[in-house]
């Protein structure tokens, strides 16, 4: 081993970096980001149901504050969470 292969390994031993290839690294990173956004889109897809719920538990005097009859109130609270 020459000398400049002996400093380059000290140094990433002394970082903390491994010698892994850099590829693995952007596997790592793309993979949470793609967790990240499915949970997101979880998280937005639970809100939506409690909304959806809230919606139903509302009285008549409620909805009619907001300008939705029950009839309206009923068929938005009983949609599928993913619709």
């Amino acid at each position: 081993m020459n000398t400049i292969a002996t400093i380059r390994h000290s140094r990433a031993e002394l970082s903390g970096q491994s010698t892994r290839p850099s590829g693995q690294r952007g596997f790592v990173s793309r993979l949470v980001r793609v967790v990240r956004s499915l949970a997101r889109w979880i998280d937005h897809l639970l809100d939506r149901r409690r909304s959806r719920l809230v919606l139903l538990e509302m009285t008549d005097d409620q909805l009619k504050d907001i300008g939705v009859s029950r009839c309206d109130a009923h068929r938005e609270g009983i949609r599928p969470f993913w619709d």
